[in-house]
């Protein structure tokens, strides 16, 4: 499909060397070359040449090892983001219309790049699934190979099919990602205290490789979107419950970030959080019975939507990732660290704020990639939201969930009626997080 400029066409390749040349010059930190801000832009950057890697059958054994070494590292420096302390302020290289100018343009090259290029598979196949919804009919199989979606993506998709009709997945696409791009902006805007990180991270987030080369992923934007949303809106369970409860519902991986929100909740915003999780599966399932001719076709329609065949223990031989059939054997231990991991990380520590939601949240869906066995380190675009709050984060030991800080502002208040030298205020304190 031609569109405004005509002809114009980015290779992947091309995208990169570009990309990585306005990464450095926006966000380098040329006067500090050993800091932070430049560690994790190495890390954030390393991963883009293994992508490419992947798609060629000559280099894809390459290309995924590289990716599992870059994944590690990523885990690693996610683990031990609360034991970093420091955390001054850096600005980019960029004042804050540039940088608004830098992320307009760059939207506007990825979403001609998504219409220029084909439909990926799997986005094909939640807009037929979406159009079988709507006729009451059964969804088809799912694409070999590939994640499928839950029975949210088609429901979300929908109504855009209506409208747009072959334009659908496109326009969610460049929808979603627009939802990302605000999403990050009010997450510097009310939870950091600062646009202009926010802006900061979504420009980033546009010119990384991986967003380009992925543009077009339904399926993988929309649960990213909702997240980052949820994180946004923390200070409501409901409405925090309400955006995950339709990521999970979109792919299988928010799945995992429950226990860990639930633990931070505590015992009364859990309940009003688990409360909402449930009013969207049966929303979720209501939605879809009315659009079932049969019992039968319900179930198709929801469990049916699970690929079993990339979850299984046994690697095939059509299986494309690092986990060959002569590597199947260490994946059982590698899931079990997972597991391990994922435990830890929801009951400890007791007390949590949103340093540890950002930072524990991004973890678990970066560990999801070690035993994935379907191409598990090339869904960069399910972690990388959080992975940028959590690289450009000031300190968030403040943010508290809101039952406990509800407690502590009647506590500071009763100290203060009774005479007694309460906590000193600062500027975080008059920060408002809903503005």
């Amino acid at each position: 499909m031609d569109v405004f400029p005509p002809g114009y066409e980015v290779s992947q390749t091309t995208w990169l060397y570009l990309s990585v040349v306005l990464i450095v010059a926006v966000y380098f930190r040329f006067h500090r070359f050993w800091s932070l801000r430049n560690l994790d832009l190495c890390l954030l950057t390393a991963a883009s040449p293994a992508l490419l890697l992947v798609t060629d059958d000559s280099t894809r054994a390459i290309g995924f090892t590289w990716l599992f070494v870059v994944t590690g590292l990523i885990l690693l420096r996610l683990l031990i983001d609360p034991v970093l302390r420091r955390r001054p302020h850096v600005g980019q290289n960029l004042n804050a219309p540039g940088l608004a100018f830098l992320c307009a343009a760059a939207f506007a090259l990825l979403t001609m790049q998504s219409i220029r290029h084909s439909l990926p598979a799997s986005a094909a196949e939640t807009l037929e699934r979406a159009d079988h919804i709507l006729q009451g009919e059964e969804h088809p199989a799912e694409v070999a190979g590939e994640v499928s979606a839950g029975p949210a993506a088609p429901l979300l998709v929908a109504p855009l099919g209506i409208v747009f009709e072959d334009l659908a997945a496109r326009v969610i696409a460049a929808v979603a990602h627009l939802a990302v791009i605000l999403g990050l902006v009010f997450l510097g805007r009310n939870l950091f205290g600062d646009m202009q990180l926010g802006q900061g991270m979504a420009t980033l987030y546009l010119l990384l490789p991986c967003t380009a080369y992925d543009v077009g992923e339904v399926n993988h934007v929309l649960p990213a979107a909702l997240t980052i949303w949820a994180v946004v809106a923390y200070r409501r369970p409901a409405t925090a419950g309400v955006l995950l409860g339709l990521a999970c519902g979109t792919m299988f991986f928010p799945l995992f970030l429950l226990p860990l929100w639930i633990s931070f909740y505590g015992r009364r915003g859990a309940l009003r959080f688990i409360l909402s999780l449930v009013i969207v599966g049966a929303s979720l399932i209501t939605v879809l019975a009315v659009t079932s001719a049969d019992i039968t076709s319900l179930l198709s329609k929801t469990l049916g939507t699970v690929n079993l065949d990339v979850l299984k223990f046994e690697v095939g031989d059509t299986t494309q990732g690092f986990w060959t059939p002569e590597r199947e054997a260490y994946r059982i231990p590698v899931l079990v660290a997972f597991l391990v991991m994922l435990v830890s990380l929801t009951v400890w520590p007791r007390r949590k704020n949103v340093e540890h939601l950002i930072g524990f949240s991004a973890a678990i869906i970066v560990g999801i990639q070690f035993w994935y066995p379907q191409q598990g380190g090339v869904y960069m675009l399910w972690y990388l939201p959080l992975l940028l709050a959590a690289m450009f984060r000031p300190r968030l030991m403040h943010l508290t969930p809101p039952d406990r800080e509800a407690g502590e502002e009647v506590a500071r208040v009763r100290s203060k009626s009774d005479g007694k030298p309460g906590r000193p205020s600062s500027t975080f304190d008059r920060v408002h997080l809903f503005r």
